[in-house]
Order: C-alpha cells, then structure tokens, then sequence
C-alpha cells in the first residue's frame, strides 16, 4: 500500500509539472500599442495610385501624423481612443487634419476602425506562428461587397521580440504581423487578369505600429474596346515611422 500510495504522489506531482511547464506568459497588447492621449507617431507616407484611368501606376509622397485626440467609448460601451490623422506634403507646409479612426485596446484584442471597417490588429497570445483572422469583422462575402479581396486574410505573427532599423532609427524589440501576401495569375503578363495583395505591419515595443504596407492591385486585360487597366479599387500605401513621443 505504501509503494502504491508512493507512484500515486509521484504520478500526481508529475502531472501538475508538465502542466505548469505548458503555461507561458508573453508580452501585452499594451506593450505593442501604448495608447494614451496626447501621444502620436509621424510617419512618410508613399501613396501608389494608379492614374490616366488605371494605366499609370504613380507613387506620390507626403508626411502623416496620426494623434490619440480623446478617451471615448465605442458603441459597445468599451473604453476606446480616437486618434486623428493630419497630413502634409513636406515639413514646411501646415498640418491639415484628414480623417479619423478609432482604437479599442482591450487586453487579448486591438480593435481598430479605419473607414468604417473594424480590424482585428493585435491579439494575445503574442507568440511567432500565432495566428487570427484579422478581418473577420468585415463583410466580404455579400455580393454588393466591394472588399471580397479581404477575404479569408490569416494574421501571423513572424519576428516577435526582433530589432529593426528604420532610416536613422533604430528599434530594439518589435514583431511583425504578416497578414497577405497573395498573387493571382500573372502581374507582368499584360494579356490576363491578374491580382497582386500584400499586407504588413510592424509593432516596436512602447511605441506602436512603426511600419506599414498595403498593396491591392487588381489588373483587368485590354478588351477590343479598351486597353488594359487596373481597377478603380486598386491602390497601396507604405507608413514608415519618423518620429514619435
């Protein structure tokens, strides 16, 4: 009875082991997006458009700098930011306030509504090969959907706790959150359709997102009435952090 009651323990402290060895603890939203009002990060901001009726893919540059404005609370009483965004050509020009999103940094999501569509940026546990459907708020299987690309997208995490540099800054701890990167058919063939998506962003600890590119190019192929194009929905943007407080 004794050697029985003896693996018992044994057996008992074994097990409460492993399960104590499977939890982990890892880094907070808050440690990734330190909201609080009166904060704010600048950014370049390289817009790709495509000019002359979608045949002319043009890069224009300017300067953005999105502010946490106020404390608010979002249409689900939840304690939410929003956070203003000003826009200018170069430093010597004034900054002319152009949109206005809203964060919900909750503790295992950040929530943020940029043009009326609600994405999941930010969700715990904060680990490489983690993922989520970061878009899953968004409607993008009705037929009137106009954002069906968005479709299906798995955020990841990839280079969690990584240094980065960006131009003269460098940054010690930050992650990447990959979120797209989709080609349909062939962009350089001219002849057929074809469909390039990318998604990126990167997070610097006690800073925020430092990094960000989108790119949704959907190419249609010349008609005998029309030459090739790309759709009016086509665009990308490139955010690269400057400047932060």
């Amino acid at each position: 009875m004794k050697r029985i009651s003896f693996f018992l323990i044994m057996t008992v402290v074994l097990l409460n082991s492993c399960k104590k060895s499977e939890t982990f603890v890892t880094d907070t939203i808050a440690d990734y997006a330190p909201y609080e009002v009166g904060k704010y990060i600048t950014y370049t901001l390289d817009s790709l458009k495509f000019l002359d009726f979608g045949t002319k893919p043009t890069v224009i540059s300017y300067q953005v700098k999105y502010l946490v404005d106020a404390a608010i609370t979002d249409n689900l009483g939840r304690p939410a930011f929003r956070v203003l965004r000003f826009i200018r050509k170069t430093v010597n020009d004034p900054w002319l306030a152009d949109n206005t999103f809203m964060a919900i940094p909750e503790d295992k999501t950040l929530e943020f509504i940029e043009d009326n569509f609600r994405y999941i940026k930010l969700k715990t546990p904060i680990y490489n090969g983690y993922s989520w459907r970061g878009n899953s708020y968004i409607d993008t299987e009705s037929q009137n959907s106009e954002v069906k690309y968005l479709s299906g997208w798995d955020y990841t995490y990839d280079s969690v706790a990584a240094p980065i540099v960006l131009g003269n800054i460098n940054i010690e701890n930050s992650l990447k959150v990959a979120q797209i990167d989709e080609t349909i058919n062939d962009p350089g063939n001219p002849n057929v359709y074809s469909q390039r998506n990318i998604g990126i962003e990167k997070y610097a600890k006690g800073i925020g997102m430092v990094y960000r590119k989108f790119l949704h190019a959907e190419y249609q192929p010349p008609t005998p009435n029309d030459p090739g194009a790309y759709s009016d929905a086509s665009y990308g943007i490139t955010l690269t952090m400057i400047d932060h407080n």
